[in-house]
């Protein structure tokens, strides 16, 4: 069984839309901005850079737990990503993560139990 067909309807579509979206990458905050626009426009809720703890604040929450966090390539290592994203797992309040990035890397399906996807940024520019 594929991810696709196991992921919940609003991650699903968050995926989707950032997917097919032309996204601004000329920087992460421009970056956080087109994101911010298309979720606004699709009606999807969310908080913006909601602090979990001083040292973590996701870029997104959207309603139901779902982290959206954003990453450009050149900017962020892999493995520095890859701790981020483990320490927001551990939060009770987030439910699933969404790496919305244009760095290729490999992921695992769930971090500390809590599902994990991916969202291509290249996608919207082919």
């Amino acid at each position: 069984m594929s991810q696709a067909s196991t992921t919940p309807p609003v991650i699903a579509d968050v995926i989707r839309l950032v997917q097919r979206s032309r996204l601004d990458l000329s920087s992460e905050k421009h970056l956080q901005e087109g994101v911010a626009e298309v979720l606004k426009a699709a009606g999807i809720a969310y908080e913006r850079e909601k602090r979990l703890s001083p040292k973590d604040i996701p870029d997104f929450l959207i309603a139901g737990g779902v982290v959206v966090e954003c990453k450009m390539r050149n900017k962020s290592k892999k493995m520095d990503i890859f701790r981020q994203l483990a320490r927001y797992a551990t939060y009770p309040e987030v439910t699933a993560i969404i790496l919305a990035s244009n760095v290729s890397m490999g992921l695992p399906p769930e971090i500390e139990g809590t599902p994990l996807f991916a969202a291509s940024l290249s996608q919207g520019w082919i």
